[in-house]
């Protein structure tokens, strides 16, 4: 089993760089990663090795021309505040002494206690002076061109050319140091990938308003409202044959919400141990919610009409999985590839896999209307035989797909959902409308807006006086939805709007 403290060839992983920046980056054995200005490395040189860690890019290691890797100590890292600590008393001691003895020079300070103790010296004296670096830009990218190792022999003679460097407070130098630290120390920390630092990456670096401008903070709270979990394996499957731990979904934040949801119920990331699947073994004819909430035998697409011997059952989990409704007619989860994962071709030992379960409006709404859920001509196996290999494999991932289809769309219209959670552009109300009567009693519902009016609306709708409107003058089933109910208001309680 993968060990989630190393690194591995394949995954996606994080560098803090010094400027306080992070890059992602995918590991693949013998490339080279750039991580710009800091310079590059071998990728074989973080494989293996443990995350968290901060690493100093070396130019040259043991006579070779290939940058290397080495990891900085604690006792390094920290150096500076241990060695501040210890020699500031002395310091100050010093300085006061000075300005005892009335030499020239000596530091002025205007901060003292009540005592008359000096507490800092001023600067107010100083002229900041862009002459005062002696060194160019042409000798320091000459210097970083022949440097060999971090940086830290750079960032030494820089301080050192600076005229006026006795001039700094303590607060200016340490000020002055850490940038240019920044600026020229080549280290890096590497840290694992995950949702909190993913949006956090995408919010404050990237482009915010493809995920719908969600924070990490509001992510855990989206997850803890709509109560998402994992359902151990003894409480997977009801009494009716439909599984536990089952979550509704409509993402448009490129996979974001769905990459939270995923993590909660530990189906994220990949591993070597998958839970045990139970394949649907159904004697009657399946049955759906419809949107208005009855209950009727789904379409006859649905059932094959010649039965196959070597017919494959669907692979899907019973449990702990998550449906997506989207509108296209592919969905976008591109930030899943971050997690090693291919919504369009995933690959079996990827948890979602068998728990990302993808349906579009078309097929849930009306599945006849889609040629997705329309059988392909059922041929004799041994028929089948008969043709040549690639013609035969068509058919049979025509098969497939078409199974898999069905299994998903059977599978979203029985209903009986553990809780929906909805980050949509389109008409919060008309979702609700066809996909609260999918879900069971005492479910939970979240509804994530980036402007708070679409909340004030939808909250409207489901308020106790509309509630109580509608039961005293109900409005006809096949009416539903209409302009003064584009919901039905008794299906869920009074909600409450958090901002």
């Amino acid at each position: 089993m993968m060990q989630p403290d190393l690194i591995w060839s394949g995954v996606h992983v994080f560098l803090r760089l010094p400027s306080g920046s992070h890059t992602v980056h995918e590991i693949k054995p013998n490339t080279t990663i750039s991580v710009g200005k800091y310079g590059s490395f071998q990728s074989n040189s973080l494989i293996g090795r443990p995350y968290h860690y901060t690493y100093e890019i070396l130019d040259q290691v043991d006579g070779s021309a290939r940058p290397g890797l080495r990891i900085v100590p604690p006792t390094e890292l920290y150096a500076d505040i241990k060695d501040e600590e210890v020699s500031a008393p002395a310091d100050l001691e010093e300085e006061e002494q000075a300005d005892a003895n009335g030499k020239e020079g000596c530091a002025q300070f205007e901060i003292v206690d009540q005592k008359g103790e000096v507490l800092l010296r001023t600067n107010r004296n100083i002229v900041d002076d862009a002459r005062s670096q002696t060194m160019t830009m042409k000798e320091i990218e000459m210097l970083k061109a022949e440097g060999k190792g971090s940086g830290r022999d750079l960032i030494a003679k820089i301080l050192d050319s600076h005229s006026a460097l006795d001039q700094k407070t303590t607060f200016a130098l340490a000020k002055y140091t850490l940038r240019k630290t920044k600026k020229y120390l080549r280290r890096f920390t590497v840290l694992p990938m995950d949702v909190p630092l993913l949006a956090k990456w995408i919010m404050t670096e990237k482009d915010a308003s493809k995920t719908m401008e969600l924070r990490e903070e509001t992510l855990a709270l989206i997850g803890s409202w709509s109560n998402v979990h994992f359902m151990p394996s003894q409480f997977e499957e009801q009494p009716d044959g439909i599984g536990q731990g089952r979550w509704l979904m409509v993402d448009e934040t490129a996979g974001l919400l769905v990459a939270a949801a995923a993590e909660r119920l530990g189906i994220l990331h990949p591993s070597n141990e998958r839970e045990p699947r139970a394949t649907a073994t159904q004697k009657d004819a399946p049955v759906g919610v419809q949107p208005n909430g009855n209950m009727q035998p789904l379409p006859a697409i649905f059932q094959d009409s010649q039965p196959r011997a070597d017919k494959r059952k669907s692979n899907f989990a019973r449990s702990n999985t998550i449906t997506l409704v989207h509108a296209n007619s592919q969905p976008n989860l591109s930030l899943l590839r971050y997690f090693n994962f291919d919504a369009a071709n995933p690959a079996p030992s990827h948890p979602l896999s068998s728990h990302l379960k993808t349906i579009s409006w078309l097929q849930l709404l009306h599945p006849e209307d889609d040629n997705a859920c329309t059988e392909p001509e059922n041929i004799a196996p041994e028929i089948v035989q008969t043709w040549k290999s690639g013609k035969r494999s068509n058919y049979y991932r025509k098969r497939r797909r078409w199974e898999r289809t069905v299994a998903v769309v059977s599978d979203a219209r029985q209903g009986n959902f553990d809780g929906l959670v909805v980050a949509s552009s389109m008409t919060t109300p008309a979702i609700l409308h066809h996909l609260v009567p999918l879900l069971h009693g005492a479910a939970q519902v979240v509804v994530y807006s980036p402007s708070i009016e679409p909340l004030v609306e939808l909250a409207d709708f489901y308020s106790t006086q509309r509630r109580v409107a509608y039961l005293n003058d109900p409005p006809a089933p096949e009416a539903m939805p209409t302009e003064d109910y584009p919901v039905n208001p008794t299906l869920l309680l009074a909600p409450t709007i958090q901002t």
